[in-house]
């Protein structure tokens, strides 16, 4: 016995049925629409949790393709000894990683979680400096590969 199902298809209509009827279309690119487009965008801070092997990383985002992920960050698992090292004035270097798509199972955007803080928000918090300015700043200066010592990046201006 061979049954077939068919489903609605929006397509063959034109009207997207879900879609409520006083809804109005919006133009790709326009300002109204900046939200939806933004949470993932370069320069966002996010954590990225990895399927074979399995893995975390936090970091900001310096590039979002079909191919996969560009960002500048660190292993979830040495976030606090990253901490510290910034902390104590330590140079260090982000890694600057591409993770291809099929192996990207999850990419969370680093936002506090009720009164728990985000990650970026930790790492302001014990070493008074911004975590973008942080992993971005070897980008900026066009010099990829150098190390990047704290007291060289700007401390974040958002913390009281």
């Amino acid at each position: 016995m061979n049954r077939h199902c068919q489903l609605p298809s929006s397509a063959c209509g034109g009207d997207n049925l879900s879609m409520p009827k006083d809804s109005k279309q919006v133009a790709v690119g326009s300002a109204s629409q900046v939200p939806a487009a933004a949470p993932f965008s370069p320069g966002s801070m996010v954590v990225v949790t990895l399927g074979n092997p399995r893995d975390k990383f936090c970091g900001m985002i310096l590039a979002l393709a079909a191919e996969g992920l560009s960002m500048s960050g660190i292993e979830l698992a040495s976030f606090e000894d990253f901490v510290v090292m910034v902390r104590d004035g330590e140079s260090f270097s982000p890694a600057v990683v591409f993770f291809p798509m099929h192996r990207i199972e999850r990419v969370d955007l680093d936002l506090p979680d009720g009164s728990l803080p985000s990650l970026s928000q930790r790492f302001s918090a014990k070493t008074g400096l911004d975590p973008g300015a942080v992993l971005g700043a070897d980008r900026r200066c066009g010099e990829e590969h150098s190390a990047v010592h704290p007291s060289a990046v700007r401390p974040n201006q958002d913390q009281t």
